[in-house]
This record gives structure tokens, C-alpha cells and sequence, in this order.
């Protein structure tokens, strides 16, 4: 019976094979997996942080609007863990990133296609159902994550799966200083 199972789910991968890669790849987009890594930093590996489209097909996420250079669009500080961590990054209206670990500041600037990314995943219609607290209260020595964005506060470890704010909290975290 184990043969005739092994078998039949041979037959199955060879079917999905035989789709061909325009079949995998409709299969992929329409299921709606992201690719989370973080943007593009100088200094830093290229890669890109995509948004899940929505299971409907629907288009993803728009850009939040700037109304200007000096908008925060948002900020994260980033504490806790065994070495007491404390660092902060900030996003503003003008693309430029602003960072302080330790008492350093820094500030770089954003490329436009980085800028576009970053405010899609704070465009991102999943962060509203994210809770404004999700902490595991038995787990010790996490990073606790406070964001400020868009008139909300949300705090979390990451212990809880929220896709959306973990690719915000990603995308986010690859700007701070290392």
C-alpha cells in the first residue's frame, strides 16, 4: 500500500511538472507568498521586500501618501534581549532614514525604489487588523519592537505570527546599525 501511495503522489509531482514553469509561477503569485528580506542597504546584500498580494488577486498595497519632507511616516525602537539593546530607526517624508544606537545618530538616504517599498509595507490594509500588543509574557531576553505609524502605537516581540508587521519590522530593522 506504501508503494502504491509513493506512487501516486510521483504521479501527482509529474503532473504539476508537466504544467510547466508559467503554471508554478501563477501557482505562486496567486497563493500569494512573499518574498521577506530586507531592502537594499549601502553596505549591504541587494534584495527587495515584497508585500503578499491578497488571496482575492487582488492588487497589493499602495504606497502611503507623503504630505511632507518632515512626515515620520514611522518609527521603530528596538529594545531588550540579554545586552539591554537599545536602538531606534525613524522614516521620513524626504526618504532619508534616521538611526541611533548607543547614543550614535545616523542618517542615510533612502533610493526611491527602497522609499516605494517601504511605505507599500506600511500601506499594507493587513497591519490594521495587527494588534497594538503581542507580547509573550513567559518568554525572557526578547527583543520587544515599539512602532509608532499611521496615529498607532504597536508593541510585540515577534512571537506572534503577523506577516505584515514582521516584513514592516524586517524591511525596518535591516537600516539599523549592526
Amino acid at each position: 500500500m506504501a508503494v502504491v501511495m509513493v506512487a501516486g503522489l510521483l504521479g501527482l509531482a509529474g503532473c504539476a511538472s508537466e504544467q510547466g514553469a508559467a503554471g508554478a509561477e501563477a501557482t505562486d503569485v496567486a497563493a500569494g507568498t512573499p518574498t521577506a528580506t530586507s531592502p537594499s542597504v549601502p553596505g549591504s546584500a541587494s534584495a527587495s521586500v515584497t508585500p503578499a498580494t491578497s488571496p482575492s488577486g487582488s492588487p497589493g498595497p499602495s504606497p502611503v501618501p507623503v504630505t511632507g519632507p518632515d512626515q515620520l511616516l514611522v518609527t521603530m525602537e528596538v529594545t531588550g534581549g540579554f545586552a539591554g539593546v537599545h536602538k531606534e530607526v525613524t522614516l521620513r517624508g524626504d526618504g532619508s532614514v534616521h538611526t541611533t544606537d548607543k547614543g550614535e545618530r545616523a542618517v542615510r538616504r533612502t533610493s526611491p525604489a527602497q522609499f516605494t517599498e517601504l511605505r507599500t509595507l506600511l500601506g499594507d490594509p493587513a497591519l490594521d487588523n495587527v494588534s497594538d500588543l503581542t507580547m509573550n509574557m513567559e518568554a525572557a531576553d526578547l527583543f520587544q519592537y515599539t512602532l509608532r505609524f499611521d496615529g498607532r502605537t504597536v508593541r510585540t516581540d515577534l512571537s506572534a505570527e503577523q506577516p505584515a508587521l514582521d516584513r514592516l519590522v524586517q524591511a525596518l530593522s535591516a537600516w539599523l546599525p549592526k
